[in-house]
């Protein structure tokens, strides 16, 4: 056999992306989410200077 007769098939050209062209409403949209992901980050900062929540509880052994 020679080639690509027993092997890996070649793959398929992928479609070009499209330009996406923005409107207000969708500026607005990625601004929103923008500001979420920011407060977000700042609230897991200000979580992990506490600790873990739940501190006691029964641990249980690896024995049976």
């Amino acid at each position: 056999m020679s080639g690509r007769a027993g092997g890996k098939a070649k793959p398929l050209k992928a479609p070009k992306k499209k330009v996406n062209e923005l409107d207000e409403e969708d500026l607005a949209f990625q601004a929103k989410q923008k500001e979420e992901k920011a407060a977000l980050k700042a609230l897991q900062a200000k979580a992990a200077n506490k600790g873990p929540l739940v501190g006691g509880g029964i641990k249980k052994s690896g024995k049976k």
